[in-house]
């Protein structure tokens, strides 16, 4: 009787075993909101990489800086992203705001220092093809200043350098030989 039980017994073992491997063998079936949670997830990780920054341009009466929202690349790196903030800037306005960096002008360089100023080296063309004017230039600086300086918290300042060089202004007006902080008065 005993070794009929004990039969018994490990039988219902080796079943419940199986039973066991079976279940946790199985793909698992997600339901249509899973599926619907899953793409959330996936949108919200892409807008990390893609962060809303605000660029500032000329409005339309070379009055004020106002700022373009724009969804622009986000590396890790905040000198990557100053260097994509100061890009975007060069390609100008997509909206009916006005340029401040004169075209075909490039970056040459940027890097950020440990005491956190960003320096942008721009080539002769933001200095040779620049429209001149102390509002011009202002603008022309601060919409790299602000567009940095309010994107990236790892930049406190910005200081202006041509063709890997210190200048004394960016056309005859202002003084970049020092970085510069932002300005929230020149924004509406």
């Amino acid at each position: 009787m005993k070794n009929h039980n004990i039969c018994n017994v490990s039988f219902f073992m080796i079943v419940g075993i199986v039973i066991c491997v079976v279940f946790l063998n199985m793909p698992v079936v997600s339901s249509g909101m899973d599926q619907v949670e899953q793409n959330k997830k996936n949108t919200e990780e892409e807008h990390l990489d893609r962060p809303v920054v605000h660029l500032y341009f000329s409005d339309k009466d070379n009055s004020f800086l106002k700022a373009e929202t724009r969804d622009l690349f986000h590396p890790d790196n905040p000198t990557e992203f100053g260097k994509n903030i100061v890009e975007a800037l060069i390609e100008g306005p997509r909206t009916g705001l006005m340029r401040t960096i004169p075209a075909n002008t490039t970056l040459k360089a940027f890097y950020i220092t440990r005491d956190s100023t960003a320096y942008v080296d721009m080539s002769d063309t933001i200095r040779d093809a620049h429209p001149g004017g102390v509002k011009s230039e202002l603008f022309t600086i601060y919409s790299m200043v602000n567009s940095l300086t309010l994107n990236i918290p790892e930049i406190d300042a910005v200081k202006i350098l041509i063709s890997g060089k210190e200048a004394m202004t960016l056309n005859g007006h202002i003084n970049v030989r020092f970085p510069f902080k932002a300005n929230m008065l020149l924004i509406r």
